[in-house]
């Protein structure tokens, strides 16, 4: 089977591999029809790191994954051979204390889907992971979207994580897909239409997508002061502020723009080992900082919302490459070029197309 392999930083090879294999009972093995191109993908591409977790070239990565079932072990329940399905790419042991206290996301051995040393990623043709992580898609709902359910069951925990109440007024800094798929799911919220939304980047196109996804006012910090303009909005401050950019100059404005008694929620994941808060800030007005980490029992939340029209997942796919791609794909949204959010991998379709671009609607 073809693998794309990171052989480098900022360098990619499609190579042959061997036929992965059903090692447990409770195995299934998937054809991989969808893979998103994420940004942490793109910190192992541009740095070949993430922190700690070091690449040791070659290495596979990718994880926003879904698929169809070519095999099941004798123990798989509830999937049949051809079933769609959308992927938790976390491989959660189920027995340590995380596990057992409803904290499989922090799971003391978990393996996650392009981690270095710990599973393979998903930029593959045939991948096999244990049953539990799949979930049935209904024939409506296509690769792309169940592909799209694992950044958006991320940014279900990360609302839950800020602890919204009717009328909350909220910033999201950084609109790429991560941050305009927390504005879907604030806006799915039960009160979501309440909510006064503020949403910033550095790029245009992706402050006409927060726009069109629901977003009350857009800022570009090149062209204007984004904190002076939503503190003139919302006198008071902001009740949450999810920084979605991974950037010091973001978590910055997020302390600034917080009433006291707020919430930052970090979902960016920042380039750097260290940043820094101003203590005498987050102490008088007695902020709260709350971390994300991936899905936290998110997954069949999101499959439904995505198959029942709940969100339009579809808005924030604006490119398709074919396996043979991947390294333009990840150029592509490395640079930021042409207006991408998020680019698309089509692993098992055709391989003599060229990668598109798709309008949003």
């Amino acid at each position: 089977m073809r693998v794309a392999y990171l052989t480098g930083v900022r360098q990619l090879a499609i190579r042959d591999a061997p036929e992965p294999q059903l090692a447990n009972a409770d195995d299934v093995l998937l054809r991989i029809d969808a893979v998103g191109v994420c940004g942490s993908d793109l910190h192992y591409y541009t740095t070949g790191r993430i922190g700690f977790q070091v690449l040791n070239f070659p290495e596979t990565v990718g994880h926003e994954c879904a698929g169809t079932v070519l095999a099941a072990g004798p123990a798989v329940r509830g999937l049949r051979v051809g079933q769609r399905v959308a992927i938790d790419p976390l491989i959660a042991c189920g027995q340590c204390d995380q596990c057992l206290a409803g904290r499989e996301h922090t799971c003391r051995r978990q393996m996650f889907l392009g981690c270095p040393g710990q599973a393979p990623g998903a930029l593959a043709e045939r991948l096999v992971m244990p049953a539990r992580c799949c979930y049935p898609v209904p024939d409506s709902v296509t690769a792309e979207q169940a592909a799209m359910v694992e950044p958006f069951s991320v940014a279900l925990h990360s609302r839950n994580q800020a602890r919204l109440g009717p009328g909350a007024k909220l910033a999201i800094l950084g609109s790429g897909p991560i941050g305009l798929a927390v504005l879907l799911a604030c806006r799915a919220a039960k009160d979501g239409s309440s909510y006064r939304v503020y949403a910033t980047d550095l790029v245009e196109e992706r402050l006409q997508a927060a726009a069109q996804a629901g977003a009350d006012w857009t800022g570009n910090p090149r062209r204007e002061d984004v904190v002076r303009a939503m503190i003139q909005s919302a006198q008071l401050g902001l009740d949450a502020v999810f920084e979605c950019a991974g950037q010091q100059e973001t978590l910055d404005q997020a302390v600034e723009l917080l009433k006291p008694g707020g919430t930052l929620v970090m979902v960016g994941i920042p380039e750097l080992d260290r940043v820094s808060f101003d203590p005498h800030a987050l102490r008088r007005h007695e902020l709260e900082i709350r971390n994300v980490r991936r899905q936290n029992r998110c997954v069949a939340r999101a499959v439904e919302m995505v198959a029942t029209g709940a969100v339009n997942v579809d808005s924030l796919i604006t490119h398709r490459f074919n396996l043979s791609e991947t390294q333009r794909a990840f150029d592509l949204v490395a640079a930021r070029g042409e207006g991408v959010i998020k680019a698309m991998i089509e692993v098992s379709g055709r391989d003599d197309r060229q990668g598109v671009h798709v309008s949003r609607v």
